[in-house]
């Protein structure tokens, strides 16, 4: 979940569903200026994005931000190209080493602004498979019947 206090601009709903969220992590993003116009717009795509390690800097991948409408030329960006992410040496380097010892990835679960910056919020996650996201849906499902029931006793309708 995002931050109180922030302005939530996109969200990935299909990672919490794919992965199990170990931990996140916040970071800021190199941005050009038509790039912060289109995000404000919220005009952005995160399905298939995901974060890595390269050379000891974390790149965003697979994030589709549309151009803005009004920038023209030189203004202009590519929707599709790796942006930089910002974090302390220490933290990515610890991020590193948890990556490789778990096998785990880096997925972004949300893009937001706080104090008018671009922030993402990262996921250190680990792939389900069929039969996890299964079970996931049944648990989420009994929790639910159980609210459901203790709600009506409540009110005194069962």
């Amino acid at each position: 979940m995002t931050p109180p206090g922030t302005k939530p601009v996109a969200s990935n709903r299909r990672a919490r569903h794919d992965y199990d969220i170990l931990d996140t992590i916040e970071a800021g993003i190199v941005l050009q200026g038509s790039e912060v116009k289109s995000l404000r717009l919220a005009q952005v795509q995160l399905a298939d994005a995901y974060a890595r390690i390269r050379d000891g800097q974390v790149w965003m991948d697979g994030v589709h931000i549309s151009p803005y409408a009004f920038a023209s030329g030189v203004g202009a960006h590519d929707p599709d190209r790796s942006r930089k992410l910002l974090m302390h040496r220490n933290e990515i380097d610890r991020l590193a080493d948890r990556m490789d010892r778990e096998r785990l990835t880096l997925v972004p679960l949300s893009i937001y602004f706080r104090n008018g910056k671009a922030k993402v919020e990262l996921g250190l996650a680990k792939g389900r498979t069929k039969g996890d996201k299964r079970q996931a849906i049944a648990e989420r499902d009994s929790k639910r019947e159980i609210e459901r029931a203790l709600g009506r006793s409540a009110k005194g309708l069962d």
